[in-house]
């Protein structure tokens, strides 16, 4: 089995070298093929030139540079396209965590799991903001790992039929078990930043709680989106209904009218019929995603296919 360890690195000039004799050491004993795969996500001062030094030195190195930052998912996504490994290793470029763990995450996918995820160990800064993170997404998706957001080890095909959206990289456990993945999770050790500045800021709070939404509502209500919509829909236009039976009851029996109740007969039946459309367009949009999924499906196994021929 071969694994492509992809490590998006944006201004990590100083970590470059000793991750690169690290990772060299740990596959000297490691009971797998490997490669290391750098994406320079845009980065400012040397990082790229350390990572071209060291593919000069290690046969075992690839690599390529975005001329601007875009960001975790699309440097994953860049570095899928190099990769050509079976497995692929998600790890950060700081050494925070160490190239001697990769193995452990390895390990659960050579004994039949689709996806293993880390479970950061020691103490770190950002500690509580990730245990609330973490229990919220518990709770959301109804998953049992304890840490969304660690270092992953996944199947190629994981990637081939999950579509990623920017910053959804955080999601990759969340929409693998979607699809019937076998997950599991391992302990992983994590260190204190050596040298560099870390990457995270206030607002990646507010996004990633938006996100997690935006992936609850792809995985659920997109499956069906009528039947949701629908349903209350239905609930609105029947209140609507009953709330028009009242208005007639007032009118012509008690002889009352009521204005502010042939409004909210209005508002309700509008917004019932309103979320009948939302349905309907769902169903369109669920629809061309399917298919489009399809045949990223098709495509991925043709590939496989054309590459089997080649080796032939």
């Amino acid at each position: 089995m071969k694994v492509t360890t992809i490590i998006p690195a944006l201004n990590e000039e100083g970590n470059i070298d000793e991750l690169c004799l690290q990772f060299d050491e740990m596959q000297k004993n490691a009971d797998f093929e490997s490669e290391l795969v750098f994406i320079d996500d845009g980065s400012t001062d040397g990082t790229f030139k350390k990572i071209k030094e060291n593919a000069q030195k290690y046969s075992f190195i690839k690599y390529s540079c975005h001329r601007r930052n875009r960001g975790l998912t699309e440097s994953l996504q860049t570095g899928f396209e190099i990769a050509t490994g079976e497995v692929f290793v998600f790890y950060p470029a700081d050494l925070q965590y160490l190239p001697e763990d990769i193995p452990s995450l390895v390990k659960p996918i050579q004994n039949g799991a689709d996806l293993c995820t880390g479970w950061k160990q020691g103490n770190y800064k950002k500690k509580f903001v990730s245990s609330i993170y973490n229990w919220i997404s518990r709770k959301i998706f109804n998953l049992k790992v304890q840490d969304l957001n660690s270092v992953k080890a996944f199947k190629r095909e994981i990637v081939e039929h999950i579509f990623l959206r920017q910053d959804w990289h955080r999601y990759l456990v969340v929409l693998a078990s979607a699809e019937g993945y076998k997950i599991e999770e391992v302990p992983i050790p994590l260190y204190e930043r050596t040298w560099g500045k870390s990457k995270f800021s206030f607002w990646r709070i507010p996004i990633g709680i938006l996100d997690m939404l935006a992936v609850k509502f792809q995985i659920t209500f997109l499956k069906k989106p009528l039947l949701w919509f629908g349903l209350f829909g239905s609930i609105m236009i029947f209140l609507g209904v009953m709330a028009g039976l009242w208005a007639i009851y007032l009118k012509y029996v008690l002889g009352e009218t009521q204005l502010p109740l042939l409004y909210l007969v209005v508002l309700l039946i509008g917004i019932g019929l309103g979320l009948f459309v939302m349905g309907f367009i769902s169903e369109g949009q669920t629809a061309v995603k399917e298919e489009v999924s399809d045949i990223r499906r098709k495509l991925s196994n043709l590939k496989k296919d054309l590459n089997n021929e080649q080796q032939l």
